[in-house]
């Protein structure tokens, strides 16, 4: 892999990590804001939210990067710009007709997910809340194919730049709006929520600006490399946007695979809960899942995928070039750094479930189980897109789109009973047995395609899996030990805990994989160099 595709995953993957550590910390002055009530008003807007953006989005940057950097390539400059224009209106006209579709349809959906008889909110309270977080829509998909077409270029700071600052605008915008309506204009917490969401739009601005302020930077040099083209392949646009959603189509189906199943708790949930004797409670409950746990479970999930997508390229040149032993080679690596990075997360915060959700949130028994259900659905969150990623590089996108759908269909045929049977422990379930489903047919293309057996990453799995348990055992017993001296009554004696708990886990963890060598094997020569001074 060259040095700039190691910079370029690198910059992507530190922004996009900032991006998303700050997305979990805002919740707590937030949450503080508007309350255990309220938040769950703020997740019925995200929810639908997050899968219209997905569907207009997911694979344009991708896509228009791919497409650009494959004829700058071939000296050819002028038909990446040519598909810049075109692409920039087509990318206004769906966003706008994404928001017309959620702006318009916010009282449909409302009606589906809420009951009339609802203790917390009102359809209309829901569908306020919708309407007011689509408008995000108009803006971001203009901002993905920007995005794109420096990447095609291989410019990836403005990507990783652009989220950051987006985020950073958006929380700022939302949690001094929500205080100052409250606090200031005394107005209501739903009052907050409305302007919380309107954040997405507010934080989509502050993106383009610094997209623009790359742009007009760039734009000389981009526009001497167009001057020098040698070469003009005359590309009808038609056919470059047959060529685009080829490649885009698998890539929206990875962007709205974990919004799909959290929209089908949302559409579900409070009615398959309507005969349990928490019925009055069920919004309160899809909250604690769908939002304060979801949250969470996501951290272990960033920390492992972009380290292994990193290794994904090469599996695209190993195909091509039909070298089986490398490419065998590399998705064992790609198995097990995923699961040597992802395990140890969520066993350690399975552990610290409930000072993870007092510190966040509030004292939950109810909100800590459910965390602590959650937790493991992490490792099917980061096993999914990489799966589906190594099909795309060995040319089976087909496969991804009949997969999550199958997987998906089993999630919305179980939800209902199951729920009705364990309420949010149900959900649960029909998410795990749902991607689990998912996942084993894309390993099992795979295995059939390019005849992938690893008897090494069953020996490395089974390692790092006994590793984890020891790792467990120590934690659970420390926690034990540090709660009798000082229990949780407060958040920061909840910091305490988990700064204590999570360093000497983390501890035994690492001595163990450098004692045994695995963190060596993985991580190469480079982390030897540094271990062998520890005499490991």
């Amino acid at each position: 892999m060259s040095n700039t595709l190691f910079k370029g995953t690198a910059i992507l993957t530190l922004g996009l990590f900032l991006s998303k550590i700050l997305g979990v910390i805002y919740v707590i002055p937030f949450y503080a804001m508007v309350g255990e009530k309220n938040i769950g008003l703020y997740q019925y807007a995200y929810i639908p939210y997050n899968l219209m953006l997905a569907v207009a989005i997911s694979g344009a940057p991708l896509a228009f990067s791919k497409y650009v950097s494959k004829y700058n390539s071939l000296g050819d400059y002028e038909t990446g710009r040519r598909l810049l224009k075109s692409g920039l209106l087509a990318m206004i006209v769906t966003g706008f007709v994404s928001f017309l579709f959620l702006y318009f349809f916010a009282d449909v959906l409302a009606n589906i997910t809420i009951r009339d008889d609802d203790k917390n909110h009102s359809v209309e309270d829901v569908a306020s809340v919708i309407r007011w977080v689509s408008f995000a829509l108009i803006v971001v998909p203009f901002m993905s194919l920007l995005r794109g077409f420096f990447q095609g270029y291989s410019f990836m700071m403005p990507t990783a730049l652009s989220q950051l600052i987006e985020q950073i605008v958006r929380i700022l915008f939302l949690l001094v709006g929500a205080y100052l309506v409250i606090n200031v204009f005394d107005g209501t917490t739903k009052d907050a929520v409305e302007v919380a969401v309107l954040s997405a739009f507010v934080g989509a601005l502050g993106g383009l600006v610094v997209l623009f302020y790359y742009w007009r930077k760039k734009k000389p040099e981009y526009n001497l490399l167009l001057e020098g083209s040698t070469t003009s392949h005359n590309v009808k646009l038609s056919d470059m946007y047959k060529e685009i959603l080829v490649y885009a189509v698998p890539v929206v189906f990875l962007g709205v695979a974990n919004p799909l199943f959290q929209f089908v708790d949302m559409l579900t949930f409070n009615r398959a809960m309507s005969g349990s004797v928490n019925a009055a409670d069920s919004g309160d409950y899809l909250a604690m899942l769908n939002f304060q746990s979801h949250k969470l479970v996501m951290i272990p999930v960033m920390l492992a995928t972009g380290f292994s997508m990193a290794l994904i390229p090469l599996v695209t040149k190993y195909f091509t070039l039909k070298e089986h032993s490398q490419l065998s080679q590399t998705l064992d690596k790609t198995f097990q750094v995923l699961y040597f990075l992802t395990l140890p997360a969520v066993v350690g915060m399975t552990v610290l479930a409930s000072e993870l959700y007092h510190l966040f949130y509030e004292q939950s028994a109810i909100g800590s189980d459910i965390l602590a259900h959650y937790l493991p659905v992490a490792i099917l969150f980061s096993l999914f897109p990489v799966t589906a990623a190594i099909l795309q590089g060995i040319n089976q996108q087909k496969w991804i789109i009949l997969n999550l759908l199958i997987g998906l269909l089993i999630k919305l045929a179980l939800n209902i009973p199951l729920i009705a049977l364990w309420e949010t422990n149900g959900a649960i379930a029909a998410t795990i047995i749902g991607y689990s489903v998912a996942i084993f047919m894309n390993i099992a293309v795979l295995v059939v395609t390019q005849d992938y057996r690893s008897k090494l990453l069953v020996r490395r799995i089974t390692l790092i899996t006994a590793m984890n348990v020891v790792m467990w055992i120590v934690a659970a017993i420390t926690r034990l030990i540090v709660i009798k001296v000082m229990p949780a009554e407060s958040k920061f004696d909840a910091i305490f805990i988990i700064l204590i708990v999570g360093a000497i886990g983390g501890l035994v963890y690492g001595a163990l994989a450098l004692r045994l060598g695995i963190a060596q094997k993985l991580f190469g020569e480079r982390l030897t160099k540094y271990t062998k001074k520890f005499g490991f």
